[in-house]
């Protein structure tokens, strides 16, 4: 079985418990797009564990596997599997070869550019953009290079003029690019890494060839896929489903199911159009009651109504089998509860969001009020523990998007998890 997970909104939806829940029933958890820009947050036991490129199943020792479409920084993937083997827990991890490296010149080039834009796009400046770049312009130093010195320092010395000059260029300090200690850094830890490469494709069709189980784990979400998001204000990879087969090497005929993650409120992480948006009490309420902090940056997430044009183009772009609906519980107390059903452009009416991303941005919500509920829902464990009007809230959630919801969440641990079917 093959099933592909990704975000259905503008990312930060709870993939990443949703992956350490469903990583039980899957023999290998593949991670095909992104970088350490995305963050993961598993809570169990009541110990929280932040990742960022390891995937969630390895709390429970689950094979896992970096595919070539991720960009991969090794100084955070050393310190991951470093922080997580003092919390005893083993890494059973594979790296493809392919897998494109994030130098330091990466970093020093995204934060340079953004620092020089009039218009923020709001980059976590860890120079994943450009290390994408370089890949797409066959320019990249691979994850196979550092386990080679002399092939390193071949690509260096074809590579560095160009990012030395863009550097400088930009007022930067050029030395970056082929700093001594970065570089044996670097070296060091793929020397550590070596007796984890894998080619990810070849492992993942094998295992599929023997009815083992396969989840590929998608970053971010829909709305800021390269292609089909909210350009400019989108991440530099893409998010969608069907990336999952391009980026892991793996044809589309053998994907069985594709789940999607949903809020059951909205959140976006930097800047972009977000129609729902709300910058008052409520907006304020939503932060704090769901701890919309970003994993990665710290930054307060930007929260709102559920918006189900969103939904509706998210289920078009992925081909949703089923949805699991995250954070359920921050809604509590609050009445009414607002849903987007469409959007005012001009003196039109939209049922779906338009292309583009200046028409977007002036799109004005058209909402209706589903009524709240004051019980307290976390410590519910059936369906029916719910109260009505949180399962209606739900359900119509479920009609509004055409794609079953088969699980809720109620809270951040394990347990706090509703399934519907």
């Amino acid at each position: 079985m093959f099933t592909i997970l990704t975000g259905a909104q503008f990312g930060d939806e709870g993939k990443g418990k949703v992956v350490d829940l469903l990583a039980e029933k899957y023999h290998i958890i593949a991670r095909f797009q992104g970088g350490d820009n995305a963050g993961h947050t598993v809570v169990v036991g009541g110990k929280t564990y932040k990742l960022h490129l390891i995937p969630s199943g390895v709390l429970l020792g689950k094979r896992l596997l970096i595919g070539p479409g991720v960009v991969l920084n090794p100084r955070v993937l050393m310190n991951e599997i470093e922080t997580l083997r003092q919390e005893g827990i083993e890494v059973n991890l594979g790296i493809d070869p392919k897998t494109t490296i994030i130098m330091p010149y990466h970093i020093e080039l995204d934060s340079l550019r953004e620092a020089g834009r009039k218009e923020k796009i709001g980059t976590t400046k860890r120079g994943i953009g450009y290390a994408y770049i370089d890949k797409f312009s066959r320019e990249e130093v691979q994850m196979g290079d550092l386990a080679d010195p002399a092939l390193l320092d071949a690509k260096l010395d074809e590579i560095g003029p160009a990012k030395e000059k863009a550097i400088s260029d930009m007022g930067g300090d050029p030395s970056i690019v082929r700093n001594s200690p970065a570089i044996a850094e670097y070296l060091e830890i793929g020397k550590r890494l070596k007796q984890h490469l894998a080619d990810v494709s070849k492992e993942i069709n094998m295992a599929l060839d023997i009815d083992k189980s396969v989840l590929a784990e998608g970053a971010q979400g829909a709305f800021l896929d390269v292609i089909h998001g909210t350009q400019k204000f989108v991440t530099s990879s893409f998010t969608t489903a069907g990336s999952a087969c391009a980026n892991l090497g793996v044809g589309p005929v053998r994907v069985d199911n594709v789940v999607g993650v949903v809020k059951a409120y909205m959140t976006r992480v930097g800047e972009g159009p977000m129609p729902t948006e709300q910058l008052g009490d409520i907006g304020e309420r939503l932060r704090e009651n769901g701890h919309e902090f970003g994993t990665t940056t710290g930054r307060p997430r930007r929260c709102g109504w559920f918006d189900a044009l969103i939904g509706r183009k998210s289920v078009y772009l992925n081909g949703y089998t089923e949805l699991a609906l995250t954070k359920l519980d921050v809604l509590t107390g609050i009445d009414p509860i607002k849903i987007c059903v469409g959007y005012r452009l001009d003196d039109d009416v939209l049922d779906y969001p338009p292309e583009g991303t200046e028409e977007f941005a002036r799109c004005v919500p058209v909402y209706e009020d589903a009524p709240g509920w004051t019980e307290e829902i976390s410590g519910a464990r059936k369906y029916t523990d719910l109260p009505l009007k949180a399962r209606s809230y739900v359900e119509r959630l479920e009609g509004l998007l055409d794609v079953s919801i088969s699980a809720v969440s109620i809270g951040p641990g394990r347990e706090e998890t509703i399934y519907l079917d």
